[in-house]
C-alpha cells in the first residue's frame, strides 16, 4: 500500500497529504452528481491518508460544502477541511446576487454559513476566492485574521492572485497557501511571479486542476464528449478547433508515458508534484478508481530525462486557447 507523503504549507504549522481531494466535480460541475460514489470516493480517501478535502460555497452553491460534511460526519478531526469564500456574492438561498466580494461584513456572514453547512464549529484552511478589485485586500484579511483569533479559522488563503496581492495579503494576516491552477498545461504560474513570491515569503503552493481539468487524463478528445452542462464547455481551451492542438500535445505526454509503462495522468500529476515539496495537489474525482490511480501517483519519481521530455511535449507558448473562462472573471492575471 502506498504510503501518501506529508507536506508542509507555509510556516505555521499547516501539514498536508501531497495529494488532496478536490470536491468541486461532486455535486455536478462536469457531470451528473453520484452522492453515493462520491461520499465512498471520501472515505476511501480517508483510509489512504488523504487529508485536504477542498470545497467553496459557490460549488452548488452551497450543496458541495454541505456532501461534505455529510460525509465527513464522525470523521471531522482526521482531516484539514479548506474551503473558499467571495468567488461571487451569494444570498442565504444560493442564489448569486454579484460578483468577487471582499466586504468584512461579507467575510463574517460567509464564514459562519459555511461552518453550518459543514457541520463544524472551525474551517482549517479558509481562501479567499477571488479578490476583490473593489475592496482593498487589506480589508479582508483584516477580517479574517480577527476570525483566526476568534478560533473559527485555523489557516488562511488566497486562491488566483497576484503576487502583489499576495505579498499585501500576507503583510495583513499570514498565509498558508496560495491556490491557483497548475498543470502541464497551466504553467503561467512559472512565469508570472506567483511561484516565485510565494517562495520568498515562505508561503504553500496548492496546485488545483493539476490534470488540466481532465484533459491530461485522455478522457477528452472532442467537445462532444463533453455534457451539454459540463463547465468546461466555457473554457477555451476545450471549444473544438483548440482541443485538436491540444489533444496533438497530449498525445506526446501520452507516448512518454508508454514508455514508462505508465499513464499520462499519473504521469502528469507526478509531475506537479516534482516541481517542489512545498506543493501539494488538489485534483478532483468523485470516483474510488480515479483517486486510487492519483494516491499511486504521488510515489512516482521522475528523473532529469522524464522532467525535460514532458517540458518539451508541452511548450506553453503551443497550448490553444485561455485557461479561463468568460464564466469567471475574476482571476487576477
Amino acid at each position: 500500500m502506498t504510503v501518501l507523503e506529508e507536506r508542509s504549507l507555509g510556516t505555521r504549522g499547516l501539514v498536508a497529504s501531497a495529494v488532496g481531494l478536490g470536491c468541486m466535480d461532486m455535486t455536478g460541475t462536469y457531470g451528473r452528481a453520484d452522492e453515493p460514489e462520491s461520499i465512498a470516493t471520501i472515505h476511501k480517501a480517508i483510509d489512504l491518508g488523504v487529508n485536504m478535502f477542498d470545497t467553496a460555497d459557490i460549488y452548488g452553491p452551497f450543496a458541495n460544502e454541505k456532501l461534505l460534511g455529510r460525509a465527513l460526519a464522525g470523521r471531522r478531526d482526521k482531516v484539514i477541511l479548506a474551503t473558499k469564500f467571495g468567488g461571487a456574492e451569494l444570498d442565504d438561498e444560493g442564489a448569486v446576487v454579484g460578483g468577487a466580494n471582499g466586504r468584512p461584513e461579507y467575510v463574517r456572514a460567509s464564514v459562519e454559513r459555511s461552518l453550518r453547512h459543514l457541520g463544524t464549529d472551525r474551517i482549517d484552511l479558509y481562501y479567499q476566492h477571488r479578490v476583490d478589485p473593489d475592496v482593498p485586500v487589506e480589508e479582508t484579511f483584516g477580517a479574517l485574521g480577527e476570525l483566526v483569533t476568534a478560533g473559527k479559522v485555523r489557516y488562511l488563503g488566497i486562491s488566483e492572485a497576484r503576487p502583489d496581492t499576495i505579498r499585501r495579503a500576507h503583510a495583513t494576516a499570514a498565509l498558508s497557501a496560495v491556490e491557483t491552477e497548475y498543470s502541464l498545461f497551466a504553467r503561467d504560474v512559472e512565469t508570472s511571479g506567483v511561484l516565485e513570491t510565494v517562495r520568498e515569503l515562505g508561503i504553500g503552493f496548492v496546485a488545483y486542476a493539476p490534470l488540466g481539468r481532465g484533459f491530461l487524463t485522455g478522457t477528452v478528445r472532442s467537445e462532444s464528449a463533453l455534457g451539454e452542462t459540463d463547465l468546461r464547455r466555457s473554457f477555451p481551451r476545450f471549444a473544438e478547433g483548440n482541443l485538436a492542438v491540444n489533444v496533438a500535445l497530449l498525445k506526446r505526454v501520452e507516448q512518454i508515458a508508454a514508455e514508462r509503462r505508465t499513464d499520462s495522468s499519473r504521469l502528469a500529476l507526478a509531475w506537479v508534484l516534482d516541481q517542489g515539496r512545498d506543493i501539494v495537489a488538489i485534483p478532483g474525482t468523485r470516483r474510488r478508481s480515479h483517486l486510487v490511480a492519483n494516491v499511486e501517483a504521488a510515489a512516482t519519481r521522475l528523473d532529469a530525462q522524464t522532467r525535460q521530455a514532458l517540458r518539451m511535449a508541452v511548450p506553453p507558448e503551443r497550448i490553444a486557447g485561455a485557461r479561463t473562462s468568460p464564466l469567471d472573471p475574476g482571476i487576477e492575471l
